[in-house]
C-alpha cells in the first residue's frame, strides 16, 4: 500500500507489469498517450515499460495515506507457468493486451479491487492462489478499454522520464492560467524545435493538443461536480475566450460544456459520467489517426 506523494510516484516505467489499484482521491492518470481521470477504485493495469503515472491535486506538505495498492509481476514467469498448466493460455492475450494499458471498470473493478486488498493480509500460498484469482478475472474480463494507442513509442530513457516528469508537472501548475511552450523547452534546456520533437516522441501529443485535453479533461470534472457556470469553468481552466473553449471542448467530447452537464445530470446513477470519462482515452488514437492523414 503506498501513500501519494511517493518517490515513485511520478512518470516512470519499469520492465514488471503492474495492476494499480487508486483506493482514495480523484486526479489524471497518464498512460502511455493515454490522458484520462480517475476516482477511488480506478483498476488498471500497464504492461512493461510503459511510462504512465497517477497524479492528484494536493497542498503543500499534504499527503494521502493508502492512495494506492500496487501488484507488481513478472510476466514471463506467468508466460513459464503456461508451458506447465495448458489451461493457462489465455493469459498471453491477456499479457498482449495490457502492453497497451487496461482500464477496468463495472464489475470486475469492484470484484477485482476486494482480491486486492485480501491479497494485502496474506503471505505464502494463499496469497499467490489470490494472485491466480485476480489474473484469471483481468484475463476473462470484457469490461475493460485499452488505454495507450498502438502507435506510441518513447525513448527509454531515464532521464527522458525526468524531463516528462517535469513539464507535465509546469502544465498542471499552471493549467488555469497561460501555459508557454517556450518556457516549458526552457524547463528541460532545449530549444522550441527540438523539445517539440522530445514532447511528441515521448508522450503521444504534440504540446498544444496535451494542454487543450488537460483543460477540457478538468473542464469535464468542474461540470460534474460544481454548479459552477460554464462561463466560470472556461476562465478557470485557463481559456481568455468562451468561443475557443467551447470549440475545443465539442472537438474533444462531441457535445458543448452545457450539453455535458446537461446529459451528466439525466444520468444520474453515475454510469454516464464514466463512460463519458473513458471516451477521453480514444483521442490519444484519434489524434494519431488525424496526424497519419495530416501526413
Amino acid at each position: 500500500m503506498d501513500d501519494y506523494p511517493c518517490a515513485l510516484g511520478q512518470w516512470n516505467y519499469h520492465p514488471e507489469f503492474e495492476i494499480h489499484l487508486v483506493r482514495k482521491s480523484v486526479g489524471r492518470v497518464f498512460v502511455g498517450d493515454h490522458i484520462g481521470h480517475f476516482e477511488p477504485g480506478y483498476l488498471g493495469v500497464v504492461g512493461s515499460n510503459l511510462p504512465h503515472n497517477w497524479v492528484t491535486d494536493i497542498k503543500p506538505g499534504e499527503v494521502i495515506q493508502g492512495r494506492d495498492i500496487i501488484v507488481q509481476f513478472d510476466a514471463d514467469m506467468l508466460r513459464s507457468a503456461v508451458a506447465v498448466f495448458p489451461e493457462m493460455a489465455e493469459v498471453e492475450d491477456f499479457l498482449s493486451a495490457a502492453a497497451r494499458g487496461l482500464h477496468y471498470y463495472g464489475t470486475t473493478a469492484t470484484k477485482a479491487a476486494a482480491i486486492i486488498e485480501a491479497m494485502g493480509g496474506l503471505l505464502g500460498l494463499k496469497r499467490l492462489v489470490l494472485f491466480f484469482d485476480l489474473v484469471g478475472l483481468l484475463t476473462t474480463s470484457a469490461e475493460r478499454d485499452t488505454l495507450s494507442s498502438e502507435h506510441f513509442s518513447p525513448d527509454l530513457l531515464s532521464r527522458n522520464s525526468a524531463m516528462v516528469h517535469n513539464v507535465v508537472e509546469y502544465i498542471l501548475q499552471n493549467l488555469h492560467e497561460t501555459v508557454s511552450m517556450t518556457e516549458a523547452a526552457g524547463i528541460v534546456g532545449m530549444t522550441a524545435p527540438t523539445f517539440c520533437k522530445f514532447f511528441k516522441k515521448n508522450t503521444g501529443h504534440n504540446f498544444r493538443d496535451y494542454v487543450r485535453l488537460l483543460r477540457v479533461g478538468h473542464c469535464c470534472r468542474l461540470l460534474a461536480e460544481t454548479e459552477l457556470p460554464v462561463t466560470e469553468i472556461c476562465y478557470k481552466v485557463g481559456y481568455g475566450n468562451l468561443s475557443n473553449f467551447n470549440r475545443h471542448f465539442l472537438m474533444e467530447k462531441g457535445v458543448t460544456p452545457t450539453q455535458y452537464r446537461r446529459l451528466l445530470k439525466e444520468r444520474s446513477g453515475g454510469g454516464f459520467e464514466q463512460s463519458m470519462s473513458r471516451t477521453m482515452g480514444q483521442f490519444a488514437s484519434s489524434a494519431n489517426s488525424r496526424d497519419a492523414q495530416g501526413q
